[in-house]
């Protein structure tokens, strides 16, 4: 942490975390300059997202300090000086935020609240065991991700109007493998740029397929569309909460079928899709114990469905997707929902 008096070694650095803890940052790499050419510092560190599906897990995260002297000639001693002022801007391969929404404004670099204090915090440590801090009127702090831009692709950045890069990210600083925090953060960003952006309906999906599908078929704003993945109940009552006029939810028949039984999370860890429970699904939409007895003798959730299709049985189809629509409504007190059921080709073969 000994940024300011030109220590040139520095393999690790302490950093407090917002909940308090400390965490110890391994460096892959830093350089210094005199500090009369203004730029002092630049390190770079490896984003170690553990066990975390995270499209930037190995990522080079870098940071450049530029110092800004204070002008000579003044007589004051130096305890009257006011604490430089800390500038956090963002470099290649960090977004920009270009829609309303977002806990950041418009027209600036996408660094959230939580990390833009986590640097403001470590910067002002440093300044308080340097005794030349008071000669500096402004320390500039400029984040870069090399990568940023194309990783970005790979994420939902664009529809949440971050261009050109990647956005700093972060509430506490810990890392939770298969966290649902990434997940239902993302939904509620999604619907507040839908909100900001004026959208009076939304679509909720649980996948690329379905939400492709729903663009062919809505002519809405890309800003309505929200991906849900498994977080159906989540994403539900969030938007119930923002008082939309009404809900479109898009699925396919798997998550479909759950959430028609009831469940409002939809991966497979909460349940698997078995025969057993499309039956009974089937069952109290009034199939007939016949075809009941046929489908029972099937190996997968999907193969009932197959064979529904087969059957020509899109009455029962249909009836599912009402007993969904049913469903999921108890999550939005009294808000509309429409239910799409998407097949994998991606047409839409059945709505409630």
């Amino acid at each position: 942490m000994l940024l300011l008096t030109g220590h040139q070694r520095i393999r690790k650095v302490d950093v407090t975390l917002p909940g308090g803890f400390q965490a110890t940052i391994p460096i892959e790499r830093c350089r210094f300059s005199p500090r009369s050419q203004g730029l002092k510092a630049a390190a770079c560190v490896i984003k170690d997202a553990g066990d975390d599906p995270d499209v930037t897990n190995g990522a080079r995260l870098c940071a450049a300090v530029r110092l800004y002297p204070r002008l000579r000639g003044r007589s004051e001693p130096s305890t009257v000086f006011a604490p430089p002022e800390i500038r956090i801007l963002g470099g290649k391969g960090v977004g920009t935020v270009t829609k309303p929404g977002l806990p950041v404004a418009v027209g600036l670099p996408a660094i959230n609240p939580v990390p833009a204090e986590l640097i403001r915090v470590a910067v002002q440590e440093v300044l308080r065991d340097d005794p030349l801090a008071h000669t500096v009127r402004l320390v500039e702090v400029t984040v870069s991700v090399p990568q940023g831009e194309e990783l970005a692709r790979r994420t939902l950045n664009a529809r949440l109007g971050i261009l050109g890069g990647l956005s700093i990210l972060g509430t506490t600083g810990i890392v939770r493998p298969v966290s649902a925090d990434a997940w239902t953060g993302t939904i509620r960003s999604c619907m507040d740029v839908a909100q900001a952006a004026g959208a009076s309906e939304v679509v909720l999906s649980t996948g690329r397929t379905s939400e492709r599908a729903m663009m062919a078929r809505l002519s809405l704003p890309e800003e309505a569309f929200i991906m849900m993945g498994d977080y159906l109940e989540f994403a539900l009552r969030e938007a119930a909460g923002r008082k939309f006029q009404r809900i479109h939810l898009a699925a396919m028949w798997g998550k479909l079928v759950k959430a028609a039984s009831g469940k409002g999370q939809t991966h497979v860890r909460h349940g698997a899709l078995d025969v057993e429970l499309v039956c009974g699904i089937l069952k109290s939409c009034k199939a007939d114990p016949e075809l009941l007895n046929r489908l029972v003798t099937c190996n997968t959730g999907r193969e009932v469905f197959d064979r529904l299709l087969e059957l020509g049985r899109s009455d029962l189809i249909e009836r599912i997707c009402k007993k969904t629509r049913k469903r999921v409504e108890q999550y939005t007190e009294g808000l509309p929902v429409s239910v799409y059921l998407v097949h994998h080709t991606g047409r839409i073969i059945a709505t409630a």
